[in-house]
């Protein structure tokens, strides 16, 4: 479980923490660079908000897993900052699979590509650990169900590819406060949990 943390105070992360939880996740890099630092050093921390190339280089790090990965151009980014580094950087291929046209993420198809044409073997400084999406904010929970299961899918498709890692290609990040129980029957081995945690999101925004 990936306990949300944006918008909550240090105090309210360091219960959780003192609770037991270990993984948090945030949206922002200036909140999450902000946080980092006045919390425990054992903490593992996930980016799963929309990233830009000219910030990553602020996580770099102390990143743990990069989950919103949407772009061949930033996984080039994340390569070279993690390089700099000395680190290896573990992320997410975010897929996008809701109606929604806000929602970020490769094509379904841009996503088989991507995997097929083997680019990703070029950068020795990531580890691709699976796919990350998010289903569209709907009441129509079959509909969430399709969605959750065409990622499910596609994580199967390339996990069966010749040159992918079994052993690193192992997490599905799907589901989250409104939807995990869904997401979790569909396959997923990460669940984005925020509101069902901590308060509910600002007035008029979707709480993971």
């Amino acid at each position: 479980m990936i306990a949300v943390s944006k918008f909550q105070p240090i105090d309210t992360i360091k219960e959780a923490y003192d609770a037991g939880q270990r993984i948090f996740g945030e949206n922002r890099v200036q909140e999450l660079v902000s946080k980092q630092p006045v919390l425990p050093d054992d903490i593992e921390w996930h980016l799963i908000g929309t990233l830009q190339t000219n910030k990553v280089k602020y996580i770099a790090p102390f990143i743990s897993m990069i989950q919103s990965v949407d772009s061949l151009k930033l996984l080039q980014e994340i390569n070279r900052q993690a390089e700099k580094n000395a680190r290896t950087i573990r992320v997410l291929i975010e897929v996008h699979i809701a109606e929604e046209e806000s929602k970020h993420g490769f094509s379904v198809a841009e996503c088989e590509s991507l995997f097929s044409s083997r680019i990703i073997g070029q950068f020795a400084h990531i580890q691709v650990c699976g796919l990350m999406g998010m289903a569209t904010f709907t009441d129509d929970t079959e509909q969430v169900k399709r969605e959750f299961g065409l990622l499910k899918s596609l994580f199967e498709k390339i996990k069966a590819m010749p040159d992918t890692d079994k052993l690193i290609f192992t997490e599905l990040s799907m589901g989250m406060s409104d939807d995990y129980h869904i997401a979790i029957e569909k396959g997923s081995t990460m669940v984005r949990i925020g509101t069902a945690l901590f308060a509910p999101p600002l007035k008029g925004a979707r709480g993971m």
